[in-house]
């Protein structure tokens, strides 16, 4: 890892009637607009879609270098986030995260063992510690057959 701090920048940008354009220096650029919740077309990444994105994906990172420094075996993490958007406090904002993931591990695998890395991976998500909302996770250890 590189010493922090660590700066992130991203542009947007967006006509009167148009998608906003995301981008940043050495990534395509993503297509962006509201959600259908919001009268948007409801077929591009919103922004809510992709806070909730970064949350399932800060997580599968974790996990993964979690797993790599323990020296845990394992083959696949699927993670599914539901973000419950409503008021609180008088302003509209993400108000918890539900995160299921479904470990995949080789036979013989310390089932214990995963689930505590499992658990250390939402305590340390940067992006879940960064948020107001709490976050729960409903984990799952399969052995692979």
């Amino acid at each position: 890892m590189h010493p922090l701090p660590h700066t992130y920048a991203v542009s947007a940008t967006a006509e009167t009637d148009t998608n906003v354009t995301l981008s940043a220096e050495g990534l395509a650029p993503i297509s962006s607009a509201g959600p259908a919740e919001f009268d948007g077309p409801g077929d591009r990444w919103s922004p809510e879609s992709l806070l909730v994105a970064s949350v399932a994906d800060c997580f599968i990172l974790t996990f993964r270098a979690i797993a790599r420094a323990s020296r845990f075996e394992w083959s696949n993490l699927d993670c599914h986030v539901d973000g419950l958007l409503d008021r609180a406090d008088g302003k509209l904002r993400f108000i918890g995260f539900n995160v299921r993931a479904t470990l995949t591990v080789p036979a013989g695998a310390n089932v214990t063992k995963a689930e505590t890395l499992l658990h250390k991976a939402e305590r340390g998500c940067l992006v879940t510690n960064s948020l107001i909302a709490d976050s729960h996770l409903e984990a799952q250890v399969v052995i692979a057959g």
